[in-house]
């Protein structure tokens, strides 16, 4: 198997995290869940960069974020299927 560019930890996780330097917009991303080692294809809509998160569906504002299996916070604008989910567009429950 070819190196992957994203890893989603968990079966239910709703973003993965991207795991190569300068990631590109339009790259065919080879994509591994940890849990079971099975793979997918997704392609990254966005410039991304490493450590930082993609979205493996379409979200609406208010959607909750699923990374590790756990609640990592809510979105609050929308964002689709392979856009970069960060700080733009997701904030904790918190605050």
């Amino acid at each position: 198997m070819a190196d992957p560019h994203l890893l989603v930890h968990h079966k239910g996780d709703n973003v993965g995290v991207v795991v190569v330097e300068d990631l590109t917009a339009g790259t065919e991303m080879l994509c591994v869940v940890t849990e079971d080692n099975s793979d997918f294809h997704l392609t990254v809509n966005h410039d991304v960069p490493i450590g930082h998160k993609v979205g493996l569906q379409d979200f609406a504002a208010g959607d909750t974020v699923i990374k590790y299996g756990q609640d990592i916070g809510k979105i609050v604008s929308p964002a689709g299927k392979g856009d970069h989910v960060h700080v733009q567009n997701l904030k904790t429950k918190r605050w």
